[in-house]
């Protein structure tokens, strides 16, 4: 058998012919997104023996191959989700500080102007004009802590329909996955097409969270999301959710759906944007929203306290300026119940000192059968409650009631003492005149015990036999230890105004007032003087007031009303200057890793120009092996007519 030149130039021209077409697919291709570039592989044919020697008989494409680097491929979804993660964080954090850089300015102006409208009060306290002013300072703080509060939620609602879009975006994903797996797994030799569009779509999807991709050996590839949520399992596709937020329903919660079956998922295993989101709204925007209402429930009870312990226009004691701090709608949000609790309890928080308060969320669980601790959930630390009665007692600033029902072992009950202030803060008092600018003077024994205190909560008749008055001051002395216990009264002289009465705890009514008596402590000879004497012009109340400005009445005495919002500022600005570092670095990685895949993967259009040439110069030769055997043919064919 002679050698078959036409046979091997046939093959050169077919060899070179599919090389130009996967050259040329890769220069058409070079700003495709997401293509790998593709090269042939050729391979010589099987050769032939004549007489004692072999020789080839041609050459083909044996494959076509897809530049793909797995590792490269793995780098660079970690590197994306990484990115995704930073520039979420990034742009929700810088939204917020500039929430509370420009809409947020109004609160501290308004607390500003109110304690201004103050001083004005304490130089003229009977100025009806300046009283008038000074209440609507008050009520223009309220409105600035209910507009930053809606603006807040506003933001919470924006995040919520971001992470719904995300997980519908997720589940369109995982469907195509799905399809384009079963399609691959019909043929043992894969599309690179296909295998294109996978890629695409799982790097897509490692914007969103963090993608494991895991091939089968049937050609397929199952996706998990976080490394715990199965999304893609061959040519299943499972779905992702949003439901009701438990125990808060307007705080969405993740879920993984796989047929009819749904499970909570842990969105802080998931990394990207959703996890961003999730962490955002969780670790910083509902904070900051507690800290507001802890500002909202500062204010409030301050001043409603010296309102509390002075005389108003009319020389009564002073009426609340705000909304109780225990008031149904300042106290909406404070407890929510577990779905999983099996008990029927009730629960509601009731703030008893502000100043103690942290603007913090706690965890409140209960253990059979007497068993009540509270969790702090962001610093973990725990804290034995004691149950007194009906109410859980040993919280920073607050207490528990069990309003009804009860709680079944391992029931759990999320606490936020502050919630709900900021949105339900108002002023309640309508008549300029019940500002209580003027004050009594109550003083304490020096050898009183310490274990009594007393508050005056009303004046019922000035005219009243032997009210006290300046120089006419009455002094009552207090015997807690006695059954029921006794008070005695004396006058200015220290003459006794009776034997010792009896009275209900915690009030007295006598001399035309009533004062409340908090006892902490049995208590056999305390005594307070009263000096309830009332002027227009006394603006010691005023005063103390004003001075709410530079008295740090919160966060455990360390605050003013004031450091309360700038810290929660402060703190904020500081989480976005540090989101905007990690978005530097992210990038930077991204970036790496980017360059190594197109360095691989990527068509370098020089190289193709030059393979371009160098396969055209095949494909002619291969044609001139062609010319010449049919040359050689047709001198055969002539020599032998």
């Amino acid at each position: 058998m002679a050698i078959d030149l036409l046979n091997i130039a046939r093959t050169g021209v077919l060899a070179s012919q599919s090389q130009l077409g996967v050259t040329s697919n890769n220069i058409a291709n070079a700003n495709t997104v997401g293509y790998h570039r593709q090269v042939a592989t050729q391979t010589t044919l099987d050769s032939q023996r004549l007489g004692s020697s072999f020789y080839g008989t041609g050459t083909y494409v044996s494959d076509v191959k897809r530049i793909y680097n797995d590792y490269a491929a793995r780098e660079l979804r970690i590197g994306q989700t990484t990115l995704s993660a930073a520039e979420a964080s990034y742009g929700k954090l810088s939204e917020l500080d500039q929430i509370f850089s420009q809409i947020g300015k109004v609160v501290p102006q308004s607390l500003t102007d109110l304690f201004a409208g103050l001083n004005s009060l304490a130089d003229l306290p009977a100025d009806l004009g300046i009283r008038s002013s000074t209440l609507n300072d008050a009520k223009q703080l309220a409105n600035s802590l209910n507009q930053m509060q809606s603006t807040l939620n506003g933001q919470l609602n924006q995040t919520n329909d971001q992470i719904t879009g995300m997980t519908k975006r997720i589940n369109e994903i995982s469907t195509e996955l799905a399809n384009l797996n079963l399609e691959l797994m019909k043929s043992p030799n894969q599309d690179p097409i296909l295998l294109d569009k996978q890629d695409a779509l799982v790097q897509e999807l490692s914007q969103y969270a963090q993608v494991n991709v895991i091939p089968l050996e049937n050609g397929a590839k199952s996706i998990m999301l976080g490394g715990s949520i199965m999304l893609v399992s061959g040519e299943v596709a499972m779905s992702m959710s949003t439901a009701t937020g438990d125990p808060f329903p307007n705080e969405l919660q993740l879920m993984s759906s796989i047929g009819s079956q749904s499970v909570k998922a842990d969105p802080s295993k998931l990394g990207g944007q959703l996890g961003a989101l999730f962490e955002y709204r969780d670790q910083t925007l509902v904070p900051a929203s507690l800290e507001l209402d802890q500002l909202a429930l500062g204010v409030a009870d301050s001043f409603n306290k010296l309102q509390a312990q002075g005389f108003d226009l009319n020389g009564q004691v002073g009426a609340n300026m705000f909304k109780d701090i225990n008031d149904p709608l300042m106290s909406l949000g404070r407890v929510g119940g577990f779905t999983d609790n099996t008990g029927n309890a009730t629960l509601g928080v009731n703030i008893d000192d502000t100043s103690a308060l942290t603007g913090g969320s706690y965890e409140l669980s209960f253990t059979a059968p007497s068993t009540y601790e509270l969790r702090d959930t962001q610093t973990g630390a725990i804290t034995p409650l004691t149950l007194n009665g009906t109410k859980l007692e040993g919280g920073a600033g607050f207490s528990i009631d069990i309003k009804a029902g009860a709680m079944a072992s391992g029931d759990r009950f999320s606490i936020r003492p502050t919630a709900g202030a900021a949105n339900g803060i108002e002023v309640v008092m309508t008549d300029p005149k019940g500002i209580a600018a003027a004050a009594p003077k109550i003083t304490a024994d020096t050898a009183n015990s310490g274990n009594t205190q007393v508050k005056l909560t009303q004046i019922t008749d000035r005219n009243a036999a032997n009210f006290p008055v300046k120089g006419g001051e009455l002094t009552i002395q207090l015997n807690t230890t006695a059954v029921p216990p006794t008070f005695e009264a004396f006058d200015a002289t220290g003459a006794s105004l009776g034997a010792p009465t009896a009275y209900t705890p915690p009030s007295i009514s006598a001399f035309g007032f009533t004062f409340e008596v908090e006892s902490s402590a049995a208590a056999a000879g305390d005594k307070f003087t009263f000096d309830l004497s009332f002027a227009e012009g006394d603006n010691t109340n005023a005063v103390a007031m004003a001075k709410l400005s530079e008295t740090k009445v919160m966060n455990g005495g360390k605050s003013t009303l004031a450091d309360v919002f700038e810290l929660t500022k402060q703190d904020i600005g500081s989480k976005t200057k540090a989101a905007e570092v990690r978005v530097g670095s992210a990038e930077a990685i991204y970036k790496q890793a980017y360059a190594r895949v197109e360095s691989e993967s990527g068509v370098n259009l020089d190289e193709e120009a030059a393979n371009l040439m160098r396969f055209q110069q095949a494909y002619q030769a291969s044609a001139r092996i062609m010319s010449t055997a049919q040359q050689i043919f047709d001198s055969l064919l002539t020599s032998v007519r």
